[in-house]
């Protein structure tokens, strides 16, 4: 079957398995959902929050039991602070996408520390201390300025480019043509289209067995060991 037609068996799906559809039909004993080691995926969000749309995803992740890794701008925080608790509390990982979207590339170190910096505080203000990883706008930063970057640095395997399409249907096909263990998604949780696709494509490829899994999960069940500076792009060793 092609996955153009599975969102119209998820309901024959639950019938035939007593799950709801997205629902893992596995268990293990101790209650906790069976992990299918080659289908983990991770899904990211860039550029949130923002009130009207990430509200409505952690709605639609948490009806679906998915995890995802989402990229905060630092500036937005302000005012959506219970978002960010929310994200955590539901188990979501939680990065740096810099405070002002600054591109990382032909900068100062001083703009990097300051764009780096000033976000990871207002996170650790918030959420406490740890490492929050940084996606860096745009997926690059200089070589050269790698080792000013305190923490890993996830960049994605798949991008439909849903800030150009703004159409559900077309970023849910171009994420579900390309989709495969260990990947990681990208997509932007500030458009309406993009969080409709995002659960669209959450509950076809739960229904194709995939388990969605935060980045950091994501390489750690691969055997990879993040390191500071270092750029990943999917959970491929």
């Amino acid at each position: 079957m092609g996955r153009g037609r599975l969102l119209a068996c998820c309901l024959l799906l639950a019938v035939l398995t007593g799950c709801a559809p997205g629902e893992p039909a596995a268990q293990r004993t101790d209650g906790e959902a069976a992990i299918p080691a080659e289908r983990r995926i991770a899904i990211t969000f860039d550029d949130g929050p923002r009130r009207e749309t990430t509200e409505r995803l952690l709605d639609g992740l948490a009806e679906r039991g998915a995890r995802a890794t989402f990229f905060l701008i630092g500036k937005q925080i302000e005012g959506n602070e219970d978002l960010v608790e929310r994200m955590r509390a539901e188990g979501h990982q939680i990065g740096s996408h810099t405070w002002n979207h600054v591109r990382l590339l032909g900068v100062t170190e001083e703009t990097i520390r300051q764009e780096v910096g000033q976000t990871e505080a207002a996170l650790e203000s918030l959420l406490g201390g740890e490492d929050y990883w940084l996606r860096p706008p745009y997926g690059a930063v200089d070589a050269a300025d790698e080792a000013l970057i305190g923490v890993p640095m996830i960049k994605w395997s798949i991008d439909p480019r849903d800030w150009e399409k703004l159409d559900a249907a077309q970023v849910t096909e171009a994420v579900l043509e390309h989709a495969a263990p260990d990947q990681i998604i990208l997509l932007h949780d500030i458009y309406p289209t993009s969080v409709d696709a995002a659960l669209a494509i959450v509950e076809a490829l739960q229904a194709e067995g995939y388990c969605f899994v935060t980045v950091e999960e994501l390489l750690e069940a691969s055997g990879i060991r993040p390191e500071a500076g270092v750029l990943y792009c999917s959970g491929e060793p």
